[in-house]
């Protein structure tokens, strides 16, 4: 695969974080968001064009794992948790 140019490094990056916005989940939105930008920032300075390469191709599988979840949790509805919940006051 040819080198990949930084244009298309972020568009990678922001449809990842765009696919993990998607999940229903809570705790499987914030783990999908908190790996992906984790990945970004630890491979930010390889310049190696075989490993960028590799690394791309890796972030395009998982992005395709990240649709393939989504959908799945999204046929599957679930109680949202407090954390979620938005507007509600509650005095404890």
């Amino acid at each position: 695969m040819a080198s990949c140019s930084r244009s298309q490094v972020i568009s990678l990056y922001r449809m990842l974080i765009k696919e993990s916005k998607k999940f229903p989940s809570y705790n499987y939105r914030t783990y999908a968001l908190r790996r992906v930008k984790d990945s970004f920032r630890e491979n930010l300075h390889v310049d190696n064009p075989k490993t960028l390469d590799m690394l791309l191709n890796q972030a395009r599988e998982n992005l395709a794992v990240i649709k393939r979840q989504v959908s799945i949790g999204q046929m599957y509805t679930a109680q949202r948790t407090i954390v979620e919940e938005t507007g509600v006051h509650r005095d404890l």
